[in-house]
């Protein structure tokens, strides 16, 4: 599907941007352009790949449309990764959330729509669904707003990936953990029930190409992941790291903080079809022509709700997925 394919990634300096960027090389495609407003990572980046021929990067922010116009002139795929995604630096700053996650989203699809793409892949988080933060807010209306498109008049298709957190991400709690242990044998939770879903980059990658080929546009695809109390992945990393006598500390819920994170909400659930072992497929509530009738063989979930309180995973399962990650 890639092959001799010209595929831009916004916001692609980041741990989803590096692998996927990997996984994308395996297709031959003619060009990937990474777009991005971190000088410093894209330097970094076209080192760690041993300045590959086929990757250009661009300096640019998708505040500015017309800067993704001309990034975006002869793509064929656009993977929309660019955001901000720290769920404190939205809640002190929601202006800036908004003009990055939802103005900006739109810059996306003005621009993939006037240079004719083919398929625009918006990448959601679990935070989008039943939002109680404005990060998790902002990407909720940018799915909106991404499947929205799908009715105007354009060739270009477009389709949501909803998935939880990615093991390893700049920011992770994976990382931040393992920083408090090294250098101060504590770690900070905020609260002992806490779960959430987990992924690694890899499988989370796989799961974003299958989707893209499988998807018609749309769609919002969620991801099935393993969920863990947070507590778990905490003892997990310290019998890893053979520090003694490390301190858990409570430090409370941070504002726009769930106890369990949602992937699927109540109300989506009522439009919402098991897709196979590895998706749901939200369907939307406004018409797109033919979406319907193309998922409606499949059948209606018979859940409320998909959040991470249910399916905990073992500390053994915690530790066996950080092994395949790379992170003990």
């Amino acid at each position: 599907m890639f092959k001799n394919q010209v595929i831009l990634i916004t916001g692609g300096t980041g741990s989803w941007g590096h692998e996927l960027v990997r996984q994308l090389l395996t297709y031959n495609p003619k060009e990937i352009r990474i777009f991005s407003r971190n000088e410093s990572n894209q330097f970094l980046m076209k080192q760690e790949f041993d300045h590959h021929p086929k990757l250009t990067f661009i300096i640019g922010d998708i505040k500015e449309k017309n800067s993704l116009i001309e990034a975006s002139r002869g793509v064929h795929y656009i993977f929309h990764l660019a955001a901000l995604k720290h769920v404190p630096v939205c809640e002190d700053q929601p202006l800036e959330a908004l003009k990055t996650n939802v103005l900006g989203t739109h810059n996306v699809i003005e621009a993939a729509m006037i240079c004719n793409v083919h398929k625009v892949v918006y990448i959601s988080t679990d935070k989008a669904s039943d939002p109680s933060n404005f990060y998790g807010l902002s990407k909720a209306m940018g799915e909106k707003l991404i499947i929205h498109a799908n009715t105007l008049k354009t060739n270009t298709k477009f389709v949501c990936i909803r998935g939880g957190n990615v093991m390893g991400t700049n920011g992770s709690v994976i990382h931040v953990f393992k920083k408090q242990i090294q250098e101060k044998q504590k770690i900070g939770i905020t609260d002992l029930n806490m779960t959430r879903f987990f992924l690694t980059v890899q499988d989370a990658i796989k799961l974003v190409f299958k989707a893209t080929f499988e998807s018609i546009g749309g769609e919002i695809f969620v991801m099935k992941m393993p969920a863990c109390k947070i507590i778990d992945l905490a003892y997990v990393l310290i019998e890893a790291s053979d520090e003694k006598n490390v301190q858990i500390e409570i430090l409370g819920i941070r504002p726009g903080e769930k106890i369990h994170e949602l992937l699927l909400s109540a109300y989506e659930s009522k439009t919402t079809v098991t897709y196979d072992d590895e998706y749901f497929v939200i369907l939307p509530t406004i018409n797109i022509p033919g979406l319907k009738e193309h998922y409606s063989h499949y059948k209606l979930i018979n859940l409320e709700s998909y959040n991470s309180s249910a399916g905990i995973i073992s500390k053994e399962e915690i530790k066996q997925m950080l092994m395949k990650g790379g992170f003990i």
